[in-house]
């Protein structure tokens, strides 16, 4: 079963999660219904990608009042395509809300035990991942191209929530919509560096097209290095939705050549929003 729900124009919601924890925001954002114009039409929530950085905030507040979730609340990252991870807290709320300037430079994934902050991603293609260990409290995000998957950021976050004392069975993993293996087109570099991420006699995330060209399923990538972790099978959420198919729902680097806006993951307990 599809795991994101499309909740109106704008949004998806991982829909499991939230029947389980109905003070939990988490979901993923479409292209539609914002402000923005031309290539960025309408809901580009990327301030890194040459919109007009008024619309982008606009699209932000837009956002921010259809999830109840203040703007003020948001963190934000440079994203730059590595493994480097952040705890955050509740001093770093409104970092890289409404700039990017002001975002966590050098950052691709989130993760906090606090309330409060909405731990937010852009993404065009790349993969999201979303976390949580319900019995600690612990969520986050991650955003995982092909460098940040063969890097294992995945991997990298079940590490980080062991230091915390959060066992990998006891964490949930949602993969979110991203550009699928029919779209995705690579070279055999990158492809030699997947292979260093798999188990031996594992599935193929793979196939070959065609001498040096190669469709690559990243979803099913994360979900077999997930699976190394130690997180079971069965606590792994996986999207049918493609970035690139679904042209009507949302912004895709590849298919729009470059040239288009972001969507954002995000992830956030709220059950004391009214009490800050």
């Amino acid at each position: 079963m599809e795991p994101f729900d499309l909740k109106n124009q704008s949004y998806l919601a991982i829909e499991n999660w939230g029947s389980q924890f109905p003070e939990l925001i988490a979901g993923f954002t479409t292209k539609s219904g914002g402000y923005s114009k031309g290539d960025y039409e309408s809901l580009n929530l990327g301030f890194h990608v040459g919109d007009n950085g008024s619309n982008v905030c606009l699209n932000r507040e837009k956002v921010a009042e259809l999830l109840n979730f203040p703007l003020k609340f948001w963190v934000g990252a440079e994203q730059i395509h590595d493994i480097v991870l952040k705890k955050i807290t509740k001093a770093d709320r409104g970092k890289g809300s409404n700039s990017y300037e002001h975002s966590f430079k050098g950052i691709d994934g989130f993760y906090t035990n606090e309330e409060g902050i909405l731990l937010t991603l852009c993404f065009a293609d790349c993969v999201p991942l979303f976390f949580i260990a319900p019995e600690k409290k612990m969520i986050g995000t991650a955003h995982a191209g092909w460098k940040g998957t063969v890097g294992q950021i995945a991997t990298k976050m079940i590490t980080a929530w062991g230091r915390e004392g959060i066992k990998p069975e006891e964490i949930f993993v949602a993969i979110g919509p991203s550009i699928c293996e029919k779209c995705y087109i690579v070279d055999k570099h990158v492809i030699t560096l997947v292979d260093k991420s798999l188990e031996d006699g594992g599935a193929l995330p793979y196939n070959l097209l065609k001498e040096g060209q190669y469709s690559l399923n990243l979803q099913e990538l994360n979900r077999q290095i997930l699976l190394k972790t130690g997180v079971p099978d069965k606590n792994i959420l996986i999207t049918q939705f493609c970035s690139s198919c679904n042209d009507d729902i949302f912004f895709s680097h590849r298919r729009d050549k470059g040239k288009t806006g972001r969507m954002i993951s995000f992830i956030g307990w709220k059950e004391t929003l009214d009490r800050l």
